[in-house]
């Protein structure tokens, strides 16, 4: 058993546990799922489109990093927005964020149903969706310990297999073990060329993965309930560049050039359209394995994000108090019992009302990545000017060429958004989204007015009292 931090959170995972959900964090289940929709939008210039995201994530992990190993703290970004920007940013982004996450439980908990109703057709999806949020549900609350541990196996075996992909298909693409003809690059400039859809399709690319890269900040919440957080976050900040590179970056790279980007079987399913095209016996059922540990261990992490930052809300007093408090695990039950409540009835939407109200539930938390990720920067270059004048000791990571590259990442996110206003198929999450933000900042905006008064009401009373006493 770890010692407990000031805040009653338990330090019980382990630097292998934290490794593995640095590593493991940035590979969600939309790269096995949702890669297709975007190989079929930008052809092999897929890969600048995951590229240019992977850089923007490099860049706001590296942020983030700066800010968590000189302040760990259970809300993370939110909590730093709350010190650097005011309680009205903190508030609204941990509630977007959570909002987030809420909804992407049902969204795991549903993808999982349907592959194990697949393979068990008598058990109903609803029924296993509602076994997996349970179970799940239990390790959570158990310690953070049990959290780190399945997440560990869950993210090991993600981990094994994207890198035995990417082996096998790189053999496949120089022609080894002799005997079978090398692919070469023909895939990459036939079928239309490297960018068959011109160059606005790299940012429509963009579009389409940026979400599923959403997921590497977690290991800056977990970093808090490990026995040395500042030395866990510099770890996995430093090689969060070459995680991207290896498991999107190249895998995708290997399904682009094994097969055409057109090919019907590659926008359905590409991991398991090239497995096929390998003559991998029970290719389909070896990628539902894969898949299914993505999606659990995604609902785990998620249930524990969610969890944390409604934790950090109850400890700021933007939630209620019972979200900060621990049971003897060290787990906040209160705030973790909360997050599974909305899960489930995510959840049945998706099953009852699946076009509507679910519908509106994807869209209206679909871009909080890139709210997020918006106020990282504004708060990091808040922060780090505090931070050089009055403890500069504590920048053990430092943002690269501050303030510049943080000016440019703010542009090239703003672009984004820009971007998903204009384009057809992004509009309407951005539009829902942006509701969804200005609803909950005017919920904050509120609370801090009532707040404001309560505390003039109080001043007055309290100095009554004091003159009495005197």
């Amino acid at each position: 058993m770890g010692a407990h931090p000031p805040d009653g959170l338990q330090a019980g995972l382990k630097n292998r546990h934290l490794s593995m959900i640095a590593i493991g964090g940035v590979i969600g289940a939309g790269l096995f799922v949702g890669s297709g929709a975007g190989i079929a939008a930008a052809g092999p210039g897929i890969l600048l489109s995951y590229a240019l995201t992977g850089l923007l994530v490099v860049l706001v992990m590296r942020m983030l990093g700066e800010m968590a190993a000189a302040s760990p703290a259970s809300g993370s970004f939110s909590a730093y927005a709350d010190r650097a920007l005011g309680r009205w940013a903190g508030f609204t982004i941990g509630w977007l964020y959570w909002f987030f996450w809420s909804v992407v439980l049902a969204v795991e908990a549903t993808a999982a149903g349907a592959i194990l109703t697949g393979w068990v057709p008598a058990v109903p999806q609803w029924a296993w969706a509602l076994l997996v949020m349970i179970v799940l549900t239990g390790t959570n609350l158990i310690s953070v310990g049990s959290f780190g541990e399945f997440e560990f196996w869950f993210a090991g075996i993600k981990v094994v297999a994207i890198v035995v992909f990417i082996v096998v298909g790189a053999l496949a693409i120089f022609g080894l073990p002799p005997g079978n003809g090398a692919v070469g690059m023909s895939n990459l400039t036939g079928h239309g060329g490297f960018l068959p859809h011109g160059p606005g399709a790299i940012l429509s690319g963009m579009l389409l993965v940026v979400f599923s890269f959403m997921g590497s900040e977690i290991v800056t919440l977990a970093a808090g309930e490990s026995p040395d957080p500042v030395q866990a976050v510099r770890k996995a900040v430093n090689s969060v560049i070459w995680r991207i590179a290896l498991f999107y970056l190249g895998s995708i790279a290997v399904i682009v050039t094994l097969l055409p980007w057109n090919d019907p079987a590659v926008v359905k399913s590409p991991y398991v359209a090239v497995l096929t095209s390998l003559d991998i016996p029970y290719a389909g059922t070896v990628m539902d394995v894969v898949v299914l540990t993505a999606v659990l261990s995604c609902l785990n992490s998620g249930l524990y994000t969610a969890s944390r930052m409604a934790f950090s809300l109850g400890e700021r007093g933007d939630a209620p108090k019972s979200f900060a408090t621990v049971n003897k695990g060290g787990v906040p039950a209160v705030a973790t019992w909360a997050s599974v409540a909305f899960g489930f009835i995510a959840t049945i939407f998706s099953y009852t009302s699946k076009d509507t109200v679910f519908q509106f539930l994807l869209n209206s938390s679909g871009a909080v990545a890139l709210f997020v990720w918006l106020v990282i920067c504004f708060s990091q270059l808040r922060m780090r000017r505090t931070l050089e004048r009055e403890t500069p000791e504590l920048l053990t990571v430092r943002m690269w060429l501050y303030p510049w590259l943080t000016y440019a990442t703010i542009a090239l996110i703003v672009f984004v958004v820009g971007y998903m206003f204009y384009d057809p198929d992004g509009r309407e999450q951005m539009v829902l989204s942006v509701v969804a933000a200005v609803v909950v900042l005017a919920v904050g905006l509120l609370l801090e007015r009532r707040r404001g008064r309560e505390k003039q009401a109080v001043a007055p009373a309290e100095a009554v009292e004091a003159a009495d006493r005197a």
